[in-house]
């Protein structure tokens, strides 16, 4: 069954709308923050000692070894954490910038809902 005129110009309207978040999501992420090599090279070598720190607790076997495997996977996680974290960069637009956003028209979902009041107000 074919779509109305209507309904096609409804869905293109909201593949538009949908292009527009995506390439919002994709952009944002990536205007203002990025990964740090030194970061990543210090998360890396923290990860492997956390590794060396684990086999070593696991070889000791005692109490002494508990200890060093905590200390070991603390280690790990806090050099993935360091390796993977993006660092926000100096001119970017944060939420303390001062910088404003655009002021734009009525999002898609809020014209949507103001068509369907207007339906049912005129019934």
């Amino acid at each position: 069954m074919p779509l109305s005129e209507q309904e096609q110009r409804l869905l293109d309207e909201m593949e538009r709308h949908l292009m527009q978040n995506d390439a919002d999501v994709v952009s944002a992420h990536a205007g203002d923050r990025s990964l740090s090599y030194r970061n990543l090279i210090y998360g890396a070598l923290l990860l492997l000692a956390g590794i060396g720190g684990l086999v070593v607790g696991v070889v000791v076997g005692n109490v002494a070894g508990i200890i060093i495997g905590v200390i070991a996977f603390a280690a790990m996680l806090g050099g993935l954490m360091l390796a993977v974290t993006p660092i926000r960069r100096a001119g970017g637009r944060g939420p303390g910038s001062g910088a404003k956003t655009k002021e734009s028209s009525p999002s898609f979902m809020e014209r949507m809902n103001d068509r369907w009041d207007r339906r049912h107000e005129g019934r």
